[in-house]
């Protein structure tokens, strides 16, 4: 993120969508982000969060708002928090406090946070390792989901045990440059 873009919640939502809809969608990483994304049900935040304090305040706030408001307007909330968690490990420490809240907000089995990050590592990887991408952002994004729309949505695929090897095989087709070339303006 350079300076220009620091606090350009256009330019940093743009970047977003251009990730979901050329990687996310465009190469079907997930089977089950079109719909939604069609129906306008994705809601994309842009924290001005400087703080993991601050953060985790926002996020139970857009937990409680996606808690409250039916899956017909909002199914999803990408809540993008490009000045703070830069640091991957930091920003995987975080999630359990994001755990701890949804638990602490009697969500669990509710709603649960999915990871995204531009330096994003599996466990066990070497950071160049092209199946590392089916989980890099172009900015930190803790994704938010319906547990029951993540059920119903796995209900009716024919293999959903497929989608992550199908995944790291087409990014492993793609390897890094291509990926920085599908987000590149």
């Amino acid at each position: 993120m350079t300076e220009d873009t620091a606090f350009d919640t256009d330019v940093i939502e743009a970047s977003v969508r251009r990730w979901l809809e050329r990687a996310v969608i465009g190469l079907n990483l997930c089977p089950f982000a079109k719909a939604v994304y069609v129906k306008a049900q994705v809601r994309i935040v842009v924290s001005d969060a400087s703080t993991e304090r601050a953060l985790l305040e926002q996020l139970g706030e857009e937990l409680a708002l996606l808690r409250d408001t039916p899956a017909e307007a909002i199914d999803t909330t990408l809540l993008v928090h490009p000045q703070v968690l830069g640091d991957f490990l930091d920003y995987n420490d975080f999630l359990d406090d994001a755990d701890a809240l949804i638990e602490a907000m009697e969500l669990d089995g509710v709603l649960q946070v999915a990871s995204f990050h531009p330096d994003y590592q599996f466990a066990g990887t070497e950071p160049d390792d092209a199946g590392n991408l089916t989980n890099r952002a172009p900015y930190p994004i803790l994704h938010l989901l319906r547990e029951a729309s993540i059920d119903r949505a796995v209900a009716a695929y024919s293999e959903p045990d497929a989608i992550i090897e199908r995944n790291i095989a087409t990014m492993q087709e793609l390897g890094i440059e291509g990926f920085r070339k599908l987000l590149a303006d």
